[in-house]
């Protein structure tokens, strides 16, 4: 097939007409080239869901976290405990040790 036949055809005629050129380049414009492009923008939007849905089973490990302590000081065993390994508080009567390890304290060249 020769240029003068491939012009002639219907086909070529529909693709060299000015409005769908027009539409073909504002297409691959829309879909490839632009900031906000439909591709690139679908790419970065199921990277920010990903993100999003690490970030929620996160929290939602602090939660059950969280309410697990929360059940813990329910009781007055709880709530003993809490403070006296928090706050070093004591009983009456009582005396409290607290014993430090030479790796755990801090040294001045260290700071």
């Amino acid at each position: 097939m020769t240029f003068k036949e491939l012009k002639q055809t219907r086909f070529w005629k529909i693709l060299t007409n000015k409005y769908v050129l027009i539409s073909i380049i504002f297409l691959v414009w829309i879909l490839f080239l632009d900031a906000s492009a439909w591709l690139t923008s679908h790419r970065e939007l199921d990277q920010q869901i990903a993100e999003k849905e690490q970030n929620v089973e996160f929290y939602k490990r602090g939660i059950a976290h969280d309410q697990e302590k929360i059940r813990s000081l329910k009781d007055s065993a709880g709530i003993e405990k809490f403070a006296r390994e928090r706050y070093l508080m004591k009983r009456e009567n009582e005396e409290v040790f607290i014993i430090q390890h030479a790796d755990s304290l801090k040294k001045e060249n260290d700071e």
